[in-house]
C-alpha cells in the first residue's frame, strides 16, 4: 500500500523543466553565418536559395516553407520549401528586392490534409471501405473553411458537404477531395498556430548591384592637372570623367583629398627629405586647414567637390572616396584631443611604424582610449559628412590595424541611415582576418589577387572565393595594382604582363579595379626586389599622358563592353575550371543563371612566351552531345571558329594576343 501511494505521489509531481512544443525539428538551415551571427550578402533582384533539415516521427506528412521580410515590412512574407528525397533536404527560394537588411527563418508543421489525402488515396485503390475516414476529410475542411474568406470559403464548405454526401458515388468525393484546386486552397489555409520554428531569424543584408559588378579606377586628383609640376584640382579631375566613362569604369576612387600635414612630410620615394613644393602623401591628413571633414586648399573647395561629384553622376559614374583614420602631427584632433593618440611615457605621441619602416608623418588612433564613445562619434559623423555630399562609396585604408568591433559599429551606423553605401576593405591580411571583416559589414575586399600568378595558384584561388563559405559575405574586389603594390609579375612581363592581369582581373571576379598607370604598362620599382613604384605618386605629383604609344586603353574599353554586354562575368558564382593540358594556360567557363550566356576563356600567364595546349570543353554543361561541332565568337577580337567535341586546340602568343574570350553559340555558322 505505502508504494503504490509514492508511484501517486511521483506520477502527480510537476516536471523540472519546461515541456517542449515544437513537434518537428528543424536543423541545418542554410545559408547561415557562425550561427547567425553574421548576415549573408546580396544584391537586389537576387533569388536567395534556402535549404533546410526538417524532421518529425512516424509517417504522418508535414510541409515547410520560408518566412522572410524586408526593410520596412510590417509582417512576414512566405515562400513554399519543397522536399527532396534523394538528399533528404528541403529547398526553397525568395528574391530580395530593395536595398538594407532583410530576415529570413523556417517554419514547419505537421498537413494532416496531405495526410489524409495519402492515406484515402492508398486504402480507396485497396477497396477498403472508406465511408469514416471521408467524415475525418470532411472535418478537416470545414475547419480549413472557417479560416478562409470569399471565394476559397464558399468552395471548401462545399467540397466537405460533398464529403458528407453518402448519395455520391465513393471514387467521385475521393477525386473532388484530391483535386489540386483544393489541395492548393486547404494549403493556403492551414491552422499555423502550432508551427514549429527554427529559433533563430537569420539576416542577409541586399545591396545595390554596383556592390557585386563593377570597374573601379583609381587615381590622383592633385596629379590631374595638365601642367607638369602643377598641383591639379577638382576641376581637372572633372575633365578626365568623361574619357574614364568611355572606358567603362563604373566608379572612380580617390586617395585622401585632405589638408596634408606638415611636420615630418615625407619626400619623392617616402625620403626624409621633404622641399617646400613636395605636396607629401595624402594619408598623412590634417593641419590647420582641417582633418577628416575638410579638403585640401590646393584641390578646391567644398562646393568644388560637389561639383565633382555631380559631373561623376552625370557620366553614371560613382565617387569612391579613401576613409583612413589616422592623424599627421598637425591634425586638429592632435591638439583638441591628445588622449585620442598613443602617448608615449615622454609625452609623445607614438608615430606609425611597420619595422624597419617609419612613417613619421601619421600617427594611428587610440580606438579604446577612455573617451573612445567621442571618438567613435567623430569617425562615424566623419563619414555621413561625405554622404552628405554625395559620396556612396568607401575605399577603407587598413581596417585590420583598427578594432574590428569599431567597423562592426560604425558600418551598421552609417548604413542604417543610408543602406546604399558601399564600403572596401583594403584587408590585405591573413586569411581569417580578412574574412572577419567581410562578415562584420565590408561590403567587398581586396586580396591576394596580386600574388596569385600561376595558373595553379589562380584556379585555387577562385575556387574557394566562389564555392566555399566565402561567397556568402565575402565579395573580392580584383585590383591589379594599387599605388602600394607593384607585383614583379609585372616588373618583369612588361606589357603582355598588364594585358593578362587585366583579362584575369576582368572575367574572374564581377568586381576589379586599377590604378592609374596601369594603362601606361608603369612598372618601374623604386629597388630591385621591392614592390614599391619608383617616384610614387603616394609622395610626388605626376604628369602623364594618357593616350601615349602602347597604351592599353583599346584593351580596357573592350574588356568593360564584354563585361556589361554578357550576364556570364556578372556573377562570382558561376565559374568552373576545366583541363589545359599546359599549365601555362588557364581554362575556364562562365555562364548565366539563365544558361543562355556562355563564356570559355583561356588565358595564357606566361607573358614572355607563346603557349598552346588542348583545353577540355564542358560540353554536357553546354548541353552539347560529346561529338558536335559548335561556334565560338572571340569577344576579343570578333574572329569565330568551329570546334567539335570536348578536346579543342588553342595557340595564344602573348605579342599579339594573350587571351581568348569565347562567347559559344549551339551550332556553326552555315
Amino acid at each position: 500500500m505505502a508504494q503504490e501511494k509514492a508511484r501517486t505521489v511521483r506520477s502527480t509531481r510537476k516536471t523540472g523543466s519546461k515541456l517542449p512544443s515544437d513537434r518537428l525539428l528543424i536543423e541545418r538551415v542554410s545559408p547561415e553565418i557562425d550561427g547567425g551571427r553574421y548576415p549573408i550578402k546580396r544584391v537586389v533582384g537576387d533569388r536567395i536559395a534556402i535549404e533546410a533539415d526538417v524532421i518529425k516521427d512516424g509517417h504522418d506528412l508535414f510541409a515547410a516553407r520560408i518566412c522572410y521580410r524586408g526593410p520596412g515590412d510590417d509582417g512576414w512574407s512566405h515562400a513554399p520549401l519543397e522536399y527532396e528525397f534523394g538528399p533528404d533536404r528541403w529547398h526553397g527560394s525568395f528574391v530580395v528586392d530593395r536595398v538594407g537588411r532583410w530576415q529570413y527563418t523556417v517554419e514547419a508543421w505537421e498537413d494532416p490534409f496531405a495526410t489524409w489525402c495519402d492515406g484515402i488515396r492508398k486504402k480507396f485503390d485497396a477497396g477498403q471501405n472508406i465511408e469514416l475516414e471521408l467524415v475525418e476529410g470532411a472535418l478537416l475542411v470545414e475547419a480549413a473553411a472557417r479560416r478562409a474568406k470569399g471565394e476559397a470559403r464558399s468552395t471548401l464548405r462545399e467540397v466537405a458537404i460533398y464529403l458528407r454526401t453518402t448519395e455520391a458515388m465513393t471514387a467521385d468525393r475521393v477525386r473532388r477531395a484530391t483535386e489540386p484546386g483544393v489541395v492548393a486552397a486547404m494549403a493556403a489555409h492551414v491552422d499555423h498556430r502550432n508551427d514549429s520554428r527554427y529559433p533563430r531569424e537569420l539576416e542577409v543584408y541586399v545591396d545595390r548591384p554596383l556592390a557585386q559588378f563593377g570597374a573601379w579606377y583609381e587615381f590622383f586628383p592633385r596629379s590631374q592637372g595638365t601642367t607638369p609640376g602643377v598641383h591639379g584640382t577638382f576641376a581637372d579631375a572633372a575633365r578626365r570623367l568623361p574619357r574614364l566613362a568611355e572606358l567603362g569604369f563604373d566608379i572612380v576612387y580617390l586617395p585622401p583629398i585632405h589638408p596634408v600635414g606638415h611636420r615630418f612630410r615625407k619626400g619623392p620615394n617616402n625620403s626624409l627629405e621633404c622641399g617646400p613644393s613636395d605636396p607629401g602623401s595624402p594619408w598623412a591628413i590634417g593641419n590647420a586647414d582641417g582633418g577628416h571633414t575638410a579638403i585640401e586648399p590646393k584641390l578646391g573647395t567644398i562646393e568644388d567637390f560637389d561639383a565633382f561629384v555631380r559631373t561623376a553622376r552625370d557620366n553614371e559614374i560613382d565617387v569612391a572616396l579613401d576613409f583612413a583614420l589616422q592623424c599627421s602631427p598637425d591634425h586638429p584632433w592632435v591638439e583638441e584631443h591628445p588622449d585620442w593618440f598613443h602617448v608615449r611615457p615622454d609625452g609623445s605621441i607614438r608615430y606609425a611604424e611597420n619595422p624597419p619602416k617609419k612613417y613619421q608623418d601619421i600617427y594611428p588612433i587610440h580606438f579604446w582610449c577612455d573617451d573612445r564613445v567621442a571618438l567613435w562619434n567623430a569617425c562615424r559623423d566623419a563619414l555621413l559628412y561625405w554622404v552628405e555630399h554625395g559620396v556612396r562609396v568607401f575605399r577603407v585604408d587598413n581596417p585590420h590595424t583598427k578594432p574590428l568591433a569599431f567597423w562592426e559599429w560604425a558600418i551598421r551606423e552609417v548604413q542604417d541611415r543610408h543602406p546604399e553605401v558601399i564600403f572596401l576593405a583594403e584587408a590585405f591580411t591573413r586569411p581569417k582576418r580578412l574574412a572577419a571583416l567581410a562578415k562584420l559589414g565590408f561590403t567587398q575586399s581586396y586580396g591576394y589577387f596580386t600574388w596569385r600568378n600561376t595558373a595553379p595558384e589562380m584556379r585555387a584561388f577562385v575556387e574557394e572565393l566562389a564555392h566555399g563559405e566565402l561567397a556568402e559575405f565575402h565579395r573580392p574586389n580584383f585590383f591589379a595594382n594599387t599605388p602600394d603594390i607593384l607585383h614583379e609579375y609585372l616588373q618583369r612581363g612588361g606589357r603582355p604582363a598588364f594585358r593578362v592581369r587585366l583579362v584575369l582581373a576582368a572575367t574572374l571576379s564581377p568586381t576589379y579595379g586599377i590604378y592609374s598607370g596601369y594603362e601606361l604598362c608603369e612598372n618601374v620599382p623604386v629597388r630591385p626586389g621591392s614592390e614599391e613604384y619608383l617616384d610614387s605618386e603616394k609622395y610626388q605629383l605626376r604628369h602623364r599622358d594618357w593616350e601615349a604609344p602602347g597604351n592599353l586603353n583599346a584593351d580596357i574599353a573592350t574588356i568593360n563592353r564584354i563585361r556589361r554586354e554578357n550576364p556570364a562575368l556578372q556573377n562570382l558564382r558561376n565559374v568552373a575550371f576545366h583541363t589545359s593540358e599546359n599549365d601555362q594556360v588557364l581554362f575556364y567557363h562562365r555562364w548565366s543563371d539563365d544558361g543562355a550566356n556562355n563564356l570559355l576563356i583561356a588565358v595564357n600567364v606566361d607573358p614572355h612566351r607563346a603557349q598552346e595546349t588542348m583545353v577540355h570543353v564542358p560540353v554536357g554543361a553546354l548541353g552539347l552531345g560529346p561529338d558536335a561541332a559548335f561556334e565560338v565568337e572571340d569577344l576579343l577580337t570578333g574572329a569565330r571558329y568551329t570546334w567539335r567535341g570536348a578536346r579543342n586546340y588553342i595557340r595564344l602568343d602573348p605579342t599579339e594576343q594573350v587571351a581568348h574570350v569565347l562567347r559559344v553559340t549551339q551550332s556553326p555558322r552555315a
